[in-house]
């Protein structure tokens, strides 16, 4: 989930080490929002070790109330290393009100029956966005050995999506070295391939609600493009303009501007020039790219040529958090992303 740039030479180190203080002081924060309203955090892959090394810490930090899904007898040998005492174990195969929970997925899909859904339900996956749909837990974390596909789909079948969300999306906290106050939200940089506008202003919606959360951030929107304000005219340019509006009658109260270049977004020398009039200036604090093109290539290059950490991708636009771990994530990884998901189960 914490990518690390290539950093070289005197000033490479030097970039570090500011990097690194950026790095601790914004993961400080989450823990600081998650240690005050600690949360029942679920992780449905139990049999992984992380897994069982970040529940561990999750209780012993105060961050959350770790819930692990798991066959206690396949990780006995694993248990050691963890506080036992301080994790809530649930056996899939033997959770006592898995009947009852098929029976309510199953009401709500014609196509499924209960006996269908109880083998369904019995995938831990779908055991754990069940109980985050039912309110028995207030966030799942996984992905530790599953694939984002996977993930996906077992939150989109049972926790579902918010009103007027089409389907899930993500974004990226960016830090740059030497400038520990510059922190840029990129959205979306790994799930929605080409949104139309109104996925497009979802998105912007989604991530600035967000950022206020995780941040204490106003949020100072750009919708990104290769045009700023009608200087080409495309089909690409237009579906921009249309999220622009968009977002306006959704946010009336967000400050946003597009559609924009990069430069215009944030350079207010630059801004001052092809966008005057704008209400950002120059100084976005959120990115919001046209697709995942530019989304995906944006942040890798912020990373391998600018430096920066990119935390993420975060998920977003379920009805109750269900974030997915990258499969190489760190025990850090886990408990960052587990804290951030405590976070967003407050709204």
């Amino acid at each position: 989930m914490i990518y690390h740039p290539i950093l070289s030479g005197s000033k490479g180190l030097k970039s570090f080490i500011s990097f690194t203080e950026s790095e601790m002081s914004l993961k400080e924060e989450i823990f600081r929002k998650a240690a005050k309203n600690p949360k029942r955090i679920l992780f449905p892959e139990g049999e992984d070790e992380r897994i069982l090394l970040a529940a561990s810490e999750l209780a012993e930090k105060g961050i959350g109330e770790p819930v692990v899904l798991v066959d206690v007898e396949k990780v006995r040998n694993d248990l050691p290393k963890t506080k036992v005492e301080n994790i809530e174990w649930l056996d899939p195969a033997s959770y006592p009100h898995l009947q009852d929970l098929a029976e309510i997925y199953a009401s709500r899909r014609s196509n499924v029956n209960e006996k269908m859904a109880l083998r369904l339900l019995k995938r831990p996956l779908y055991l754990a966005g069940m109980l985050l749909d039912q309110g028995k837990v207030d966030a799942v974390v996984a992905g530790a050995t599953k694939t984002t596909g996977q993930v996906i789909t077992a939150a989109s079948l049972t926790v579902g999506m918010q009103d007027g969300v089409s389907q899930p999306s993500s974004f990226f906290l960016m830090i740059f070295p030497g400038t520990p106050e510059r922190i840029l939200v990129f959205a979306d940089c790994a799930l929605m391939v080409d949104p139309d506008p109104e996925e497009l202003a979802n998105i912007a919606k989604l991530t600035a609600q967000n950022a206020r959360t995780l941040l204490n951030l106003e949020p100072r929107v750009a919708m990104l493009s290769f045009s700023t304000h009608g200087s080409a005219k495309h089909g690409r340019v237009e579906k921009v303009k249309q999220a622009l509006e968009r977002l306006k009658e959704m946010e009336p109260e967000l400050i946003v501007d597009g559609e924009l270049q990069l430069d215009a977004a944030l350079s207010r020398e630059v801004a001052l020039r092809k966008c005057p009039d704008s209400p950002l200036k120059g100084d976005a604090n959120i990115l919001i790219f046209p697709d995942l093109d530019a989304g995906n290539i944006g942040y890798k290059l912020a990373q391998y040529l600018g430096g920066a950490q990119a935390i993420g991708p975060i998920t977003q636009g379920f009805q109750k958090p269900f974030n997915d771990l990258s499969r190489g994530s760190s025990v850090d990884d886990i408990l960052l992303l587990a804290a951030v998901s405590s976070i967003q189960s407050d709204f």
